[in-house]
């Protein structure tokens, strides 16, 4: 099945009669979460309200067969920033993937679809961008130093300009891995939390509000992402209008299954757009009523 195809015709033989079985969706996760994360597995009775088979698939397992299934969803490939390259070449090679690979390679590096935010006119939040061997050039107030390629806040920290030293330290540790660093200033706006407006088969399905305490660089790192408090809330127009407008610079927009773009506000309560995420975030089910329904049955209509 291609974009808009047909059901996966799966056969199975049973008392001399050929019977249609269910078709199956795999709902692609990491080894470290073999079972998907909590907030994805309620997705697996929903979709089989539809008649729909979905089983957790490991994205890098040499031993799925991804042709097999009709369709499949990325959810928790957490894993993939350190290993971008291969996790690009398994999500072209994935026949009917969700979102689409060429959303995917646009979307897993910040200083790809950043940058063409703003060229379009979206706010976004002041970005620099520091290739391997740029060095850091003093701060005027408390910023973050993090990967273009990056998932789940690893390799992430918060500084304060006295700090220049250990700042530069994580640039290097960066740069060491081949990648390019990024340098944001920590707005006030983040001591409350982010905003996530996530949006599920084109439309705003919900919103909550996320703090997500940085680590100190010079402590234990997360093995898959930071510790996050979630509270949802209704998103303001000027939110919902920022998110469509990030929305509508993805290539082939029209194809996402879902979305969450990540806002801060600046000193005057404008919205300021972090990050787009429309890979494999966490789109926060379980914290709004019906919404796990709501991308069952959007899936569905992927099927049919």
């Amino acid at each position: 099945m291609g974009r808009g195809g047909g059901v996966f015709p799966f056969l199975k033989r049973g008392r001399g009669a050929a019977r249609i079985a269910r078709p199956r969706v795999a709902l692609a996760t990491c080894a470290t979460l073999p079972d998907l994360d909590p907030d994805d597995r309620p997705l697996v009775a929903a979709l089989a309200e539809h008649e729909i088979s979905a089983v957790p698939a490991i994205w890098d397992d040499p031993a799925v067969d991804w042709p097999s299934f009709a369709l499949v969803v990325l959810r928790s490939t957490w894993d993939y920033a350190e290993r971008r390259d291969e996790f690009l070449a398994w999500a072209d090679s994935v026949p009917r993937l969700a979102n689409p690979a060429g959303v995917v390679r646009w979307n897993t590096d910040k200083r790809t679809y950043l940058p063409e935010l703003g060229r379009a006119g979206v706010p976004v939040v002041d970005t620099v961008f520091l290739r391997p061997g740029d060095g850091l050039d003093p701060q005027p107030g408390t910023f973050v130093v993090k990967p273009s390629i990056s998932a789940g806040g690893r390799s992430s920290g918060r500084f304060e300009p006295d700090d220049l030293e250990s700042a530069r330290a994580l640039v290097d540790e960066i740069h060491a891995a081949g990648r390019w660093a990024m340098v944001q200033p920590f707005l006030p706006d983040r001591e409350r939390g982010e905003t996530g407006v996530v949006c599920l088969a084109g439309s705003i399905a919900h919103a909550v509000e996320r703090r997500v305490p940085l680590p100190d660089p010079a402590g234990p790192r997360p093995s898959l992402y930071l510790d996050e408090t979630i509270r949802t809330r209704e998103a303001t127009a000027d939110e919902q209008d920022v998110a469509a407008r990030a929305l509508a610079v993805v290539p082939d927009a029209r194809d996402l299954l879902y979305a969450r773009v990540d806002l801060l506000h600046d000193d005057a309560g404008a919205p300021l757009v972090l990050e787009l995420e429309v890979t494999e975030p966490s789109l926060y089910l379980s914290h709004a009523h019906g919404s796990v329904e709501r991308l069952a049955a959007a899936i569905a209509r992927r099927m049919h």
